[in-house]
């Protein structure tokens, strides 16, 4: 065999190393995704449910953003101007190994004032209603077999919606874990971190107090 000869037998072996090696990592990849599945809710305000469900085990990350509207690619002013159609919603993902679905809308059902019609808490508009959003015949019966439960636990109507899922459209980035984060903004409370501007905000929207009162010891959040 000629040096030329080993040199290409040398590239070939190492592309097919390669070629092995970067199949496993996609194997990999593919496994790890096959392994989280998504929940997508409307519980008025988002940045508060963002806050809630990234505080439990099992859930992978939660984003804001906007879906069962109409608009494509809607913005926030839009949104919460009315007329879009859409919620004001959080896409969560999580690992149904540590948490389940079943768990996870118990906890939202208790975490909102499901018995509103108008909005949530001080938050007012079609916007910031709740919803549960489901993408086929099994997550809707789940749904709405956990709001039944919710609504005989709570001894009032619900009237949480439990809708098809759209497209869910991630919010602007400012929005995004807005709840922990440290970027200077201007407030009614004057100017504050982004964290501590959430924290008045909640407090003074009513959100904790309104849930502690229809839920008790059964509220899964106590606010952040």
């Amino acid at each position: 065999m000629t040096l030329t000869q080993d040199l290409k037998s040398d590239f070939k072996m190492i592309a097919l190393v390669v070629l092995i090696a970067t199949a496993s990592l996609l194997r990999v990849g593919s496994a790890t995704a096959a392994g989280t599945e998504t929940l997508t809710v409307a519980g008025g305000c988002f940045w508060c449910v963002e806050s809630d469900f990234e505080s439990v085990p099992g859930v992978i990350e939660a984003v804001s953003g906007y879906t069962g509207g109409s608009a494509k690619d809607p913005t926030y002013k839009q949104v919460t101007a009315g007329g879009t159609g859409h919620y004001e919603a959080v896409q969560i993902t999580f690992d149904p190994a540590k948490v389940s679905r079943e768990q996870l809308l118990t906890m939202f059902f208790r975490s909102v004032d499901p018995t509103d019609a108008g909005g949530q808490f001080c938050d007012r508009g079609d916007s910031y209603r709740t919803a549960i959003f489901v993408s086929n015949s099994g997550e809707k019966d789940l749904a709405d077999r956990i709001k039944a439960d919710a609504q005989s636990a709570l001894g009032q109507q619900i009237v949480t919606p439990i809708l098809s899922e759209s497209t869910f459209y991630p919010a602007e980035a400012y929005h995004q874990d807005y709840y922990k984060g440290s970027k200077l903004v201007f407030t009614r409370f004057g100017p504050k971190r982004q964290a501590s501007a959430y924290k008045a905000y909640r407090n003074a929207c009513g959100r904790d107090q309104r849930v502690k009162q229809l839920w008790g010891d059964d509220a899964p959040f106590g606010g952040s």
